[in-house]
């Protein structure tokens, strides 16, 4: 349902709620905002639990540093102070590196639920067709988005044919040196590509000015007005609740 979605209606609540995050300094609120994009991708999404577990592992490493120095040493670092003081709206009462881990775990949700129930391309159609994003950047964009697996690919079959030719197993994770060896051929293939993809743009015809159809591009119905009351309403509950 919530990848049915218009990329656009979802980009404008996840951005409110990040905006949120970031002006309210209060961890309660950061909880809410974790608890309500975790539930919708658990529930509705039906994102299995231990991917969004796994998830949230490398935003609350970021945010451990201010929670050991808050609990664990009963002291809090200048820079949470800092934001402290900075923000529009906190409490006193509460630890600067609580609510600063916090909020690493509820902007990391945020942003995993936009990554996870939106489709790139139709995300970049339309940027294209609403926001009026450049041709060039827009096929620049599929381009990079069609390399990056094709260099994974393009890797994956150069250690296969090197562990042919060495007549051996091919082991599941390279060691460190023959990963390094792996950068100069990757490097020209990408090289190669990225000169095709600029013939390809010129015989498209990209200029800024010419006009252009643009297919597939996803609408704004009903259900996308719907989600952003509902994203927004929920965001406002989220701060009534926590400022009650």
């Amino acid at each position: 349902m919530l990848k049915s979605l218009h990329p656009l209606s979802k980009l404008v609540v996840c951005v409110v709620a990040l905006t949120a995050s970031i002006t309210v300094f209060d961890a309660r609120f950061q909880a809410a905002l974790f608890a309500s994009a975790f539930l919708a991708l658990l529930v509705i999404n039906r994102t299995p639990l231990l991917t969004l577990l796994a998830l949230t592992v490398p935003f609350a490493l970021f945010g451990f540093g201010f929670l050991t120095t808050s609990i664990l040493f009963r002291q809090e670092s200048d820079f949470a102070v800092r934001i402290a003081g900075e923000a529009l709206w906190h409490r006193q009462g509460l630890s600067a590196g609580i609510v600063l881990f916090s909020r690493a775990l509820a902007c990391g949700m945020i942003s995993a639920f936009f990554a996870l129930t939106t489709d790139p391309g139709a995300f970049v159609r339309s940027l294209m067709l609403h926001l009026k994003l450049p041709p060039r950047i827009g096929y620049s964009l599929f381009a990079a988005m069609q390399l990056v697996p094709d260099l994974a690919a393009e890797a994956q079959q150069m250690r296969f044919a090197r562990a042919m030719k060495a007549g051996r197993i091919p082991r599941r994770i390279p060691r460190p040196m023959e990963a390094a060896s792996l950068v100069i051929p990757l490097l020209a293939y990408a090289i190669r590509r990225a000169g095709r993809t600029a013939m390809a743009m010129e015989a498209r015809g990209l200029s800024p000015d010419g006009p252009r159809t643009i297919l597939n591009a996803p609408r704004f119905k009903e259900r996308d007005a719907v989600f952003a009351v509902v994203g927004l309403g929920v965001i406002a509950g989220c701060g009534i609740v926590t400022l009650l």
